[in-house]
């Protein structure tokens, strides 16, 4: 783009009240407009995350408001779907007084452009019947003892892994994940600290996603992690990464020697295969790593048939 031309776009959309801002894979601002950083409280020559954003905005009750009785739950919660699709779109209003309709459009590489009009103008009643519609819809993509995404939400984004194999040829991969021993840590300190090593495994692994990750809890302790657009050599690092993570993390203030690991079963998308041959060959190398000592990351590998460690 001509440097010229893309300053003039650059002043029409300093000169709008509508928000721009343009975000990259890592969630992270690499553009707004006047507009946008007037709203957020955002210094010209900033470039936060918006967790950062939002945590500090909350903190200061200003920015979007949010009626939540746990703003780190909502934070997991939100990052779990943020950006997970091309396209979403949303009301919000904003502690100035201020009621925006949001847009989300998010591109292969995650980079996502926001763009927000401001519907102040709408009759309340209509807003209150939209708040409740998307908090709604919230809801039925949560888990509800983690705050990430739900089987239902997994379940769609698996399903996008293929359709984009099978419409445009780019393959991803998909990880079935197990917490180990876990049936010990329920018996030895009871259900409610077993509740609680399953959030810290959730935050831990919210926090070590790129934005076109999609990671939730599947049922028990087992979740699921899906890597669009991702080879199964680069996906098995992330999952590394991950279980390095795990490792050296102390969730139980009753026992600070307590630690715990996961297993994980990974394979990469085929053209044309239904979602239950594609999980079913995940969990199959998960029980692979499971059966042959835990603790590490397993991949479901051709030939046909015969899974591969990779860790």
């Amino acid at each position: 783009m001509d440097v010229s031309f893309g300053s003039r776009i650059a002043q029409l959309y300093d000169a709008s009240d509508v928000l721009v801002a343009v975000y990259d894979g890592f969630d992270r601002i690499r553009y707004a407009n006047r507009a946008f950083r007037s709203a957020y409280f955002i210094e010209p020559e900033e470039s936060p995350t918006w967790a950062e954003v939002m945590r500090r905005n909350h903190a200061l009750g200003r920015g979007t408001v949010l009626c939540v009785p746990d703003f780190d739950v909502w934070l997991s919660s939100t990052i779990s779907r943020r950006g997970k699709t091309g396209f979403r779109a949303f009301e919000t209003d904003l502690h100035d007084g201020r009621w925006l309709w949001m847009t989300e459009t998010v591109e292969s590489e995650g980079w996502m452009l926001c763009v927000a009009s401001d519907i102040t103008g709408l009759r309340v009643e209509e807003r209150e019947i939209r708040l409740d519609r998307d908090l709604a819809i919230k809801a039925s993509y949560t888990d509800d003892l983690t705050g990430v995404a739900n089987r239902r939400f997994l379940t769609a984004r698996i399903e996008q892994v293929l359709v984009d194999h099978r419409t445009i040829g780019r393959m991803g991969c998909l990880a079935v994940i197990d917490l180990d021993n876990f049936k010990l840590v329920n018996d030895r300190f009871g259900h409610q600290m077993g509740d609680l090593v399953l959030q810290d495994f959730a935050k831990l692994i919210q926090g070590q996603l790129r934005r076109s990750d999609s990671f939730g809890r599947m049922g028990g302790e087992e979740f699921a992690l899906t890597f669009p657009d991702t080879s199964l050599d680069h996906a098995h690092l992330i999952l590394e990464r991950m279980l390095a993570v795990v490792r050296l993390s102390r969730p139980l203030v009753q026992d600070p020697d307590f630690s715990y690991t996961f297993s994980a079963g990974i394979t990469a998308s085929r053209p044309g295969e239904a979602l239950s041959d594609f999980y079913r060959r995940a969990d199959e190398a998960l029980y692979r790593a499971k059966v042959s000592g835990r603790n590490h990351v397993q991949a479901f590998a051709d030939p046909v048939g015969m899974a591969a460690d990779v860790g």
